[in-house]
């Protein structure tokens, strides 16, 4: 009868035990996710802050329209990479309107591309094709995933 109660117990702190990990588990995937978003909102922000006078500059700069298009790429590479993240449960909802702004964002970043790459420079057009007005709705979800994190 000991023996039975000894190993149930056992049994139990085991149970404990692992529930423990998977629940820290969780909250470590959660303040990944959370670092992992933030720092792409970051980016967009910059990107977001520095792109209009690069495309003013690329109006009449060869180089800073290369720069320029580079710039659109590498967006386009960290949307994608972003869009990639497989967020924890909680942070479902918020990762699913980030890419859906994400998805605003590159049809924005393509239409824009595509000019610049006609040779057609046209700081306006960022505005025409809602790349700064998207980041800033991106922008907006930052006290959400900050909101996750805590």
């Amino acid at each position: 009868m000991k023996n039975w109660l000894l190993y149930s117990m056992m049994a139990f702190m085991s149970i404990m035990v692992l529930s423990g990990c998977s629940l820290l588990q969780g909250v470590n995937n959660t303040v990944e996710y959370v670092n992992g978003a933030t720092d792409y909102i970051n980016t967009a922000s910059t990107f977001a802050d520095e792109v209009p006078a690069l495309a003013e500059q690329a109006v009449s700069d060869k180089n800073a329209r290369a720069e320029l298009e580079e710039r659109l790429n590498q967006m386009k590479s960290d949307i994608a990479a972003f869009n990639e993240l497989d967020p924890p449960g909680v942070g479902e909802g918020v990762h699913k309107k980030i890419v859906g702004y994400n998805d605003t964002l590159e049809q924005g970043i393509d239409g824009y591309l595509s000019k610049v790459e006609n040779g057609e420079v046209d700081p306006k057009l960022l505005e025409d094709y809602k790349i700064l007005k998207t980041i800033n709705q991106l922008t907006s979800i930052k006290e959400q995933l900050e909101q996750l994190g805590s």
